[in-house]
């Protein structure tokens, strides 16, 4: 059986380390890592709690298929209270950390209370210890990395880290794992930074076992040849990365470009994954040096990269002309087309000082972007911004944002507080490009319709990966739909809604939905643990806890009003490209979405439906 039973309980206030069983009854409700994890918050935290207040709890999670033969078996998450958002938080990271945690023998981490200094916690199988950390404080994560494994003299322990950026109280602070992994999204480095927990090192030698080994073997492998032979699995993903989406996107007209006053970038091609393979002329090298997987996963999306020496960001710098995580699409695009600016060589540097100071790129880039417009529209000055020509396209001012916001410093101060909280401060909100504070991601509303309702519902505000509609509406996966048509987006987005809580309770990643249906995934679980685990049981489970996270989320004071977006894409059309005049209709989804849900027109989920999960 591969959940552990087995739960470390941290108190950083005294210092302890405790065992305890994981809740057997709630795994069966909630299966693991998101679902369980998000259970033990709603029952041990006040939903009201300040999330940078030691009251706040911090989960490290694993699932069931963590660590074992599963394809794409390296996935956990990061679960709090949001100190961007308010809202519950489940940030989802790969590598080979969540691996390595589970084959210590732990299904999950609670971490309580705040520490009176900088410590780390040190992990040896079922051996565990808070040990002093002030030495490490101020470094970055890369440095905090080979600083463990020096003190360690193991260079098998995996470590997940923080870095300036969530000592400084960035409020889109990373859990940065492996180096360039990271759990990025809503602020879980903050909270981290909060308790004064630098680190978490972990060598883990236990190892997983399933309930039928036979069985899971047979479904995992018949899983495994499914995204061997898919074309985006197999192919594209490989071959291209999140890459891959970069030109696609911007000709269906919904790429958000210069803080989505525009839905299509003029600069697209020079910095999607295609220009990432041209070679070079100054050193006959391209951008992409190879591909790079996680933990026991087949498809190899993660890129590594190596910027041009002589770049004007890394020239006389050989500490960053390394070998390092290279561009996502998502970082591409926030830090790119988001800010106007076209240099992939920038980009990609840019992208490794967030790896490096431990940031959430998405919302950074958006959030700079907003900057952008608001010194476009005069309501901020180089005045405030100390000098720094905060114009779109100005790659040289990108550049020095990116590290005055990774270090506390100057204008980057603002930076860190999302565009939400900038936005406001300078008189100007309706320029945040946000939902619920989080920043929305690569893909405008008013080009691929599902996406708005998939934003304004989201529990952990804006986000791609708790309803990728984008799959139907653009790469016809599982069945093509129209993405300018807001007609029967309410179910499509339920159904990517629910099976995504699945997928992110199970350990493994979100990108196998791509090739594998609920109907491929049942079978693995259902050989791994105890129980009926039928595609029907685990899509009633997806829909329990996307349930219950709404249910923290209202007891934390959030409402209906908060699921909308930015008046931008409901009020000003789109200029260009096959969605030109049209804006988003999120009046038309929302409403048939919370009778689809079973919930009242005033988005509470009803009694009736609570009783029906479980609730």
């Amino acid at each position: 059986m591969a959940l552990t039973n087995k739960v470390l309980r941290v108190n950083l206030s005294n210092g302890t380390c405790e065992s305890e069983a994981t809740n057997a009854e709630w795994a069966k409700k909630y299966l693991g890592q998101r679902g369980l994890a998000t259970k033990y918050m709603v029952e041990e935290v006040d939903p009201k709690v300040d999330a940078l207040s030691a009251d706040n709890k911090l989960i490290f999670a694993t699932g069931p298929l963590t660590g074992t033969a599963a394809p794409t078996s390296g996935r956990w998450s990061v679960i709090t209270k949001s100190p961007l958002t308010g809202a519950i938080a489940c940030s989802n990271s790969g590598g080979f950390f969540g691996a390595e945690m589970k084959n210590a023998g732990w299904d999950m981490i609670i971490f309580e209370g705040k520490s009176d200094g900088p410590v780390y916690l040190d992990i040896t199988n079922d051996q565990a210890e808070l040990k002093d950390a002030s030495n490490m404080w101020g470094k970055t994560v890369w440095e905090t990395e080979d600083m463990l494994r020096e003190i360690r003299g193991d260079n098998d322990i995996r470590c997940a880290s923080i870095g300036p950026a969530g000592e400084s109280g960035v409020l889109f602070a990373a859990v940065v794992n492996d180096k360039d992994r990271a759990a990025g999204r809503s602020g879980v480095g903050t909270v981290m930074g909060s308790k004064n927990l630098k680190a978490i090192a972990v060598r883990g030698t236990v190892g997983t076992q399933v309930g039928d080994a036979m069985k899971f073997m047979q479904a995992a492998g018949a899983a495994k040849q499914i995204l061997a032979d898919n074309a985006v699995t197999g192919e594209g993903l490989p071959t291209y990365g999140t890459q891959v989406l970069m030109n696609v996107i911007n000709e269906t007209g919904a790429l958000p470009t210069r803080n989505a006053n525009d839905v299509q970038f003029e600069g697209a091609s020079k910095i999607g994954g295609e220009a990432m393979h041209e070679i070079r002329e100054s050193d006959g090298q391209a951008n992409l040096v190879s591909n790079n997987a996680c933990f026991g996963c087949p498809i190899s999306c993660a890129r590594i990269s190596k910027i041009d020496p002589e770049h004007f960001t890394v020239k006389g710098r050989p500490e960053y002309q390394i070998n390092s995580g290279g561009l996502e699409y998502e970082s591409a695009w926030s830090l790119g087309a988001a800010t106007g600016v076209d240099d992939l060589e920038a980009l990609t540097y840019c992208n490794f000082i967030c790896n490096e100071l431990g940031m959430d790129p998405i919302s950074l880039g958006s959030t700079i972007a907003a900057a952008m417009d608001l010194y476009k529209e005069g309501a901020i000055t180089d005045e405030d911004t100390g000098g720094m020509k905060l114009e779109f396209g100005n790659t040289k001012a990108l550049v020095a944002i990116v590290e005055a916001t990774g270090r506390g410093e100057g204008f980057g101060v603002e930076i860190g507080q999302g565009s939400r909280r900038m936005c406001e401060k300078y008189g100007r909100p309706e320029l945040s490009m946000t939902v619920k504070s989080q920043e929305f991601p690569a893909y405008d509303p008013r080009g691929i319709q599902g996406m708005g309702l998939t934003y304004a519902t989201s529990n952990r505000g804006a986000c791609h990966l708790r309803s990728y509609t984008v799959a139907s509406e653009v790469l016809g996966i599982p069945e093509k739909t129209d993405p300018l048509t807001p007609d029967g987006k309410a179910g499509l987005v339920k159904a990517f809604q629910d099976a995504t809580a699945v997928v992110d309770s199970s350990g493994t990643c979100i990108f196998t939905t791509f090739a594998l249906t609920m109907d491929d995934i049942a079978p693995m679980i259902d050989a791994d643990l105890e129980g009926d685990w039928s595609s029907e049981t685990l899509m009633e489970l997806g829909e329990r806890v996307w349930n219950l996270e709404r249910k923290f989320n209202m007891d934390a004071g959030l409402t209906a009003a908060d699921d909308t977006l930015p008046q931008r894409l409901l009020k000003e059309a789109a200029k260009t490209g096959p969605a030109k005049g049209k804006v988003n209709e999120l009046d038309k989804m929302l409403p048939e979405y919370y009778e689809l849900r079973g919930w009242t027109a005033d988005g509470v989920p009803s009694n009736e439906t609570l009783d029906r999960l479980k609730l």
